[in-house]
């Protein structure tokens, strides 16, 4: 339903680019659309996930979809994108429309196994009882509470990003770019030796050593003037984004009872989503009344104050047993 809902959206866009309407306030109106279409997909795809996989088999499972994401939502999407716009403004949205409708028809086409919803009478009932669970639920509370914190520091240093690739880089208009091409290629490096990562250090030290790199990243970003030091980070950082994402989706589905996947998984969101805003908020208030790295020196405080806070907690979160 969302996948459909999506391609409904997508065909207004391309009848409001057809016809050359210029109603930004109906393009915005599309894209929020989509954007809520977009969680219902994406939270029920983690939903799912465990219905299919053995609980032993989630970590190699979740890093082979990152594979495919970021190969084809990063590397291969953007360029194919563009060559369809250099065809014609409407082109990338009927590809989309084409791809989204496939994976209606791929979606359609999964058996799952039988299993009996667990349901309150109201949606509000369904919201609560999401976020009911997880306060009770020390280890993934915690786990929540941690990825809310670090997108935040997260979201106040990305927040400025594209002006940090001109304005202390001097990376000039492909510095965006580029950067954001180095992190998918790290990403895909990560995700590629995540199977051998996994062989050999325990899900607590590969979220210890990730929280690590990503408050290092922050330090090394405020410090550095250098494309040749920042592209490096930027690497680095793009394996621990897609290692990270991979091993706390992971954690969270083994605890979680499948019957509340989708509420739990919903807190999640957004929590991921609410830090993103709030740190996006503080990175451009920063940014303006100070510096363009001051959003990297508040996000690299924040980080190592909150590191120290859960460092032995977080061991715990990773090895909590299934509910």
């Amino acid at each position: 339903v969302a996948d459909l809902v999506r391609v409904a959206l997508l065909g207004v866009l391309i009848t409001v680019v057809a016809l050359g309407t210029r109603s930004v306030a109906l393009v915005l109106v599309t894209l929020f659309l989509l954007g809520v279409a977009e969680v219902f997909g994406d939270n029920t795809n983690a939903t799912l996930l465990p219905m299919l996989v053995h609980r032993d088999d989630l970590a190699v499972a979740n890093a082979r979809i990152q594979f495919g994401f970021i190969t084809v939502n990063q590397l291969i999407g953007p360029p194919i994108g563009a060559a369809l716009f250099a065809v014609g403004r409407a082109w990338p949205f009927v590809g989309q429309i084409v791809l989204v409708a496939l994976g209606v028809l791929a979606v359609s086409r999964i058996a799952l196994p039988h299993h009996a919803p667990e349901r309150t009478a109201t949606v509000r009932g369904d919201i609560a009882a999401g976020f009911s669970w997880v306060r009770h639920h020390a280890a993934v509370r915690t786990l929540v509470v941690t990825i809310f914190v670090f997108n935040i520091t997260f979201g106040a240093a990305w927040s400025v990003l594209v002006l940090y690739s001109m304005r202390r880089l001097h990376l000039g208009t492909i510095g965006f770019g580029l950067i954001t091409t180095v992190q998918a290629l790290g990403g895909l490096t990560g995700t590629s030796c995540y199977g051998w990562i996994i062989r050999r250090v325990s899900l607590g030290d590969i979220m210890r050593v990730g929280l690590i790199v990503e408050t290092l990243t922050h330090l090394g970003l405020a410090l550095t003037t250098s494309p040749w030091i920042a592209l490096p980070i930027f690497f680095v950082f793009g394996a621990h984004a897609f290692i990270w994402g991979t091993t706390s989706v992971t954690v969270r589905q083994r605890a979680v009872p499948t019957e509340l996947q989708g509420r739990v998984g919903s807190v999640n969101t957004i929590g991921i989503f609410g830090g993103l805003v709030v740190g996006s908020f503080v990175g451009g208030l920063l940014a303006q009344t100070f510096s363009i790295t001051t959003p990297f020196w508040f996000a690299f405080a924040g980080s190592a104050l909150f590191l120290v806070v859960m460092w032995r907690q977080l061991p715990q979160i990773a090895h909590d047993p299934p509910v």
